[in-house]
Order: C-alpha cells, then sequence, then structure tokens
C-alpha cells in the first residue's frame, strides 16, 4: 500500500506539519534561510510526524498540541541526518548533495545543532512538562546510540545485542517518541500509551532492519545514496553480521575493516550477501517486530487510524527505498 493511502486519516493535517516546518526558513541571515531551505524542502516520507498524529487519532485530537510536536518530531530526524552526513562525510542524502558536501563539516554540525534547537521550540507549544521531558530523554538517547556508533565502527567482534541496543537507540527511540508523545498528548489513558509507545518501538526496529537490508539488496537510484554505506562506513548491520557468523575465516568484511583501502571487498560482500538467505532471514526478523507493533494495537479503539498504523508495519516490511 502507498503511504498517501495509509496518511489518509491525518493527510490535511500532515500537510499543516510541512507547512509548519517550511516556516523556519524564513530567517534574517540568507544564508542560514538556503542551507535550512535545502534540508526542509529535500524532505523525506514524513512517516515520524504521521505517527504522532495517528496516535493522537484514538482519544481527545487536540491540533493546538499535536501540530507542534509532530513538526518536532520530524525536525529532531533531520538534525540527526545532517550530524550523521557530517561524522560520516556522505555527500549524498535522498539523491541530493548534503549539507557537509554543499558547505563543509562545520557549517553542517551547526545546522544540526539549530535544527535540534527548533524541535525543543516546537515541542515547548505543547505545554506538557511530561512531553517536553520525553523529548529531552530522547535526544540523549540518539547521541548515546551516534556515540556507540561511532565508537564501534570497524570493529568485526560485535554481537546481535549490540547491534539491537545502537538500533533501539539511534531509530527505535525516535518512533516510540513520535506515538507515545501523540498518545500522551491526546489525553489517552496510561495502558494506551504504552501500548502505543511499545507500537513505536517495535516499528521503529522493523524500519531499521529494513533500512540494513536494502543497503544490500537496493539500487543508488532509489535509496538516494550509495549501496553498501553503511559497511564503508565501519557499520556493522544485521546482514553483514550474519555473513560474518557463516564465513567467519575467509570474509571480505575482515578484510575491508582492516584495511579500509580495496573496494572490491564490499562489492564482494554485497554479492554473497544477496546471493545467500540473510536477506530472507533479515527480512523474517523485521517482520516478528513488525507482528509484536501490531498486537500492541490490540487494545485500543477499531478506528481509520489504527487500520493505518497496521497498513504503515506493513509498508515498512515491503518499501523498497
Amino acid at each position: 500500500m502507498e503511504l498517501s493511502k495509509i496518511y489518509r486519516p491525518i493527510q490535511q493535517d500532515l500537510d499543516k506539519v510541512k507547512e509548519n516546518l517550511r516556516s523556519i526558513i524564513k530567517v534574517d541571515f540568507p544564508w542560514l534561510s538556503e542551507q535550512l531551505g535545502h534540508v526542509v524542502k529535500s524532505g523525506g516520507k514524513g512517516i515520524r510526524p504521521a505517527l504522532t498524529l495517528l496516535a493522537g487519532k484514538f482519544y481527545n485530537y487536540n491540533l493546538k498540541y499535536l501540530l507542534p510536536m509532530a513538526g518536532a518530531v520530524e525536525l529532531m530526524h533531520t538534525a540527526t541526518l545532517v550530524h550523521d552526513d557530517a561524522i560520516d562525510k556522505s555527500v549524498v542524502r535522498r539523491g541530493q548533495p548534503t549539507i557537509y558536501k554543499l558547505w563543509g563539516e562545520e557549517p553542517a554540525v551547526l545546522l544540526g545543532d539549530y535544527l535540534f534547537a527548533k524541535a525543543g521550540e516546537f515541542v515547548s507549544d505543547t505545554q506538557s512538562p511530561r512531553v517536553i521531558k520525553l523529548f529531552s530523554q530522547t535526544l540523549a538517547t540518539i547521541s548515546s546510540g551516534e556515540l556507540n556508533q561511532f565508537l564501534t565502527a570497524y570493529q568485526v567482534e560485535q554481537t546481535r545485542e549490540q547491534y539491537f541496543q545502537r538500533i533501539s537507540s539511534k531509530t527505535a527511540s525516535l518512533f516510540s517518541l513520535a506515538t507515545e508523545s501523540g498518545a500522551i498528548l491526546s489525553q489517552a489513558p496510561e495502558e494506551q500509551v504504552k501500548a502505543l509507545k511499545d507500537y513505536g518501538y517495535n516499528l521503529g526496529i522493523a524500519f531499521q532492519i529494513v533500512d540494513d537490508i536494502l543497503d544490500f539488496t537496493g539500487t543508488e537510484e532509489k535509496l538516494g545514496k550509495p549501496i553498501g554505506s553503511d559497511l564503508a562506513q565501519g557499520t556493522l548491520t544485521l546482514p553483514a553480521m550474519l555473513l560474518l557468523e557463516r564465513h567467519p575465516e575467509d570474509n571480505p568484511i575482515k578484510k575491508w575493516f582492516a584495511e579500509r583501502a580495496d573496494q572490491k571487498n564490499i562489492d564482494l560482500a554485497i554479492k554473497l550477501i544477496r546471493d545467500s538467505s540473510i536477506i530472507d532471514e533479515c527480512y523474517r526478523v523485521a517482520a516478528e517486530y513488525c507482528t509484536r507493533a501490531c498486537q500492541n494495537l490490540s487494545s485500543l479503539p477499531e478506528n481509520a487510524s489504527r487500520q493505518a498504523l497496521i497498513d504503515l508495519a506493513d509498508y515498512v516490511i515491503k518499501r523498497k527505498k
């Protein structure tokens, strides 16, 4: 199913979120305005703000608070991408040159900081101390995940537990922030707040696993970035871990991490993973998390938003970019 159909219950309000995000481009500093325009207009799938709105649809759907929160989670996500590109020295994102590529490392870091600050400004408009605290805790969690990834780069000896802990911090925490905050701001009962939080967490894990799969199976045209970029930057993801488990001795990933000189090792790793059952195994793991996510919705009222969340889990498994 296409995202446009899944978003139907909240599409008009999601458009308002995007309009609010475009408003941050209007600053007196032309150079900053140009940078902000570049990251905001490049856009994404809008999954995180959509999750906030959909989670808010079960009880008191108050756009006065939900709209700024949805904008805040999208700004936080955008800020992490800008910082990621600076850390990884990535030159392409969503098929466009990155801030790092166009302006350099220092401006990219500072712009990311600016986006985090604007996200904090947005979330303060919710007037909810609980949500503001949750936002700050999530930012700390994401930062710890980024530090973990940086400090373990090019290290072959990593466990699956470490992998899941890393993607829990880097990706799932923001998904659960989106759904938990939407539930809190709509005055959902605590049982339902937890159910939506857990849904977001499990969906976030599945989303990242599929992201990691696509890094080996996708195309640069669809992904908007080079294939095998995680491996090139020394990030050990689930498909790569499974390849190391199956070929512990003569393994191109080990050679690449040790020497970082021969692109042929990355190309061979991609081929070996594509030609094995590793991809199917990774999809099975992702599907298990999507199943858990949907099970969390069983206690929620039956409405169009609940169906949209179920459809979104299906989309995550089947997406190609």
